[in-house]
């Protein structure tokens, strides 16, 4: 990895950065999130590093085969919420070409859950049952429920890529001691763009106030500061093509 900070791992999980306003589909009702994915004590907001799998998204092995990602819902989540969740999955993957749909017997797939850990999810196809946590209070949000698969997908945040500081600036004087490793980037060897532009429209972007410790921006957009990051509720159009360049549909 190229950076601050050095890691090797074998598995990594991911916990959503979730936005300050986060919009459900089909409502215009607006609620604030908190600091939650920040207080997580995962790594870039919400990343805890063990070992062997530092980056993934360039190799194979962790992309779901026959671009179907079963899931399973505890009983955590109330009816309604499961609801939510299926028809967000659905709605929003087929915008891509992989499937995420209830597991009917396979082998490999992905455990939902909504304890009070925060919003997180391992990163691509760890093999067998794996996890993601979507805090019932806190993380039950349509762009969260999409990130956090995205992750289970197989991709990181946009701003941990190698080309990053072409696009953006990182205040590191804003950032809580301690925190700075969450904004390491990715090593290029293993971490791929897919020919695709920096994207400050994608979902799994930073807000501009990450990790700040005293309320101003810890990362902002080179030459134009006003350029929104970090509030899509939806996959931006870049985040669709790179689903499809990744499992190799387009």
């Amino acid at each position: 990895m190229i950076g601050r900070l050095t890691f090797s791992s074998n598995m990594l999980i991911i916990v959503l950065l979730v936005s300050l306003a986060v919009v459900q589909a089909d409502t215009t009702q607006v609620t604030d999130d908190g600091d939650l994915w920040q207080e997580s004590g995962k790594l870039e907001g919400d990343m805890v590093l063990a070992d062997g799998l530092q980056n993934g998204v360039i190799d194979a092995n962790l992309r779901w085969k026959d671009r179907n990602i079963p899931y399973e819902l505890s009983d955590d989540f109330d009816e309604k919420q499961k609801a939510q969740i299926n028809e967000v999955l659905e709605r929003e993957f087929a915008k891509t070409c992989i499937s995420v749909k209830p597991r009917v017997d396979e082998s490999d797939y992905v455990y939902v859950t909504g304890n009070n850990s925060g919003c997180w999810s391992q990163v691509g196809r760890i093999g067998g049952k794996q996890n993601l946590n979507l805090q019932v209070i806190g993380c039950v949000w349509n762009h969260t429920i999409v990130h956090e698969f995205l992750h289970a997908a197989g991709f990181y945040h946009q701003q941990s890529s190698t080309d990053r500081d072409d696009f953006v600036d990182i205040f590191w004087e804003n950032i809580k001691p301690g925190r700075e490793h969450n904004f390491n980037k990715h090593n290029g060897d293993k971490v791929t763009s897919f020919n695709e532009a920096y994207d400050y429209n994608s979902i799994m972007h930073y807000t501009k106030n990450a990790f700040t410790k005293n309320g101003k921006a810890t990362i902002l957009p080179k030459g134009d500061p006003t350029i929104p990051i970090g509030v899509a509720k939806v996959m931006s159009e870049i985040d669709i093509r790179k689903v499809k360049k990744m499992y190799e549909c387009e």
